[in-house]
């Protein structure tokens, strides 16, 4: 299956752009007859068959629709302070959008090595992944936010805070806090760690501390064991 992103698609017919349309022309070889899928990002999978294999602008024509395709029963969102190297946050977005996750917020936290990320080039790294992993659902990536506007937001769901400091109230094991068919909202800190007056007004505000297990891990392994943790307890 060749997975193309249309989020603006109106069917029956809808003409890639030149960036996907030199793709399927110039480099998978596909002509006119062949056939190809595109999603809209919100879980509606389309099987077309192209029409006119122009390099700069292939026409294709839809010829099935399947709504709510690999539809999860939860929805997790990852609070995520983005990595002095930028590399390494984006390897996160990546192996987490193939794991499955439906929101991205980069925090903004007081021990935060990086303020600054390039939208437009983590969400092309959010689309790739998108259509590698074959999902119909595209995760969204807010800007970036101060880890106190994230924690006072109203969420329903489950609210957890994962860190190495010592534990405020009690601190379980995220494994033992998710259960299936929760929505959750985690928060993973930079690599200094949130501050003790981040965890304190998170607690304040209803999280719970969790603990990923006895590794300290980086900031971006944290949040990938995090995304995987929820993946299994939803298997």
């Amino acid at each position: 299956m060749t997975l193309f992103y249309a989020p603006d698609i109106q069917p029956p017919r809808y003409t890639l752009n030149e960036e996907e349309s030199r793709h399927c022309v110039r480099v998978l070889r596909l002509g006119a007859g062949d056939a190809l899928w595109l999603t809209d990002g919100r879980g509606t999978l389309y099987t077309a068959q192209i029409i006119e294999a122009d390099p700069k602008a292939c026409e294709v024509e839809v010829v099935e629709t399947v709504e709510e395709y690999g539809r999860r029963s939860y929805s997790l969102t990852m609070a995520v302070a983005p990595t002095k190297n930028i590399e390494r946050f984006e390897w996160f977005l990546e192996k987490a959008t193939e794991v499955g996750c439906d929101c991205f917020i980069p925090l903004d936290c007081r021990h935060s090595e990086r303020r600054v990320i390039k939208a437009e080039r983590e969400l092309k790294v959010i689309t790739s992944a998108v259509k590698q992993s074959l999902k119909a659902y595209h995760p969204d990536l807010t800007p970036m936010t101060s880890v106190a506007e994230v924690i006072r937001r109203p969420f329903e769901g489950v609210k957890l805070i994962a860190h190495c400091r010592a534990a405020l109230v009690e601190r379980s094991l995220l494994k033992d806090c998710v259960h299936p068919g929760e929505d959750v909202l985690i928060l993973i800190g930079p690599e200094g760690d949130f501050s003790e007056e981040e965890i304190r007004a998170a607690v304040e505000h209803g999280f719970r501390e969790v603990s990923l297990g006895d590794s300290r891990l980086r900031t971006e392994t944290a949040a990938l064991a995090a995304v995987m943790a929820v993946s299994f307890i939803n298997q």
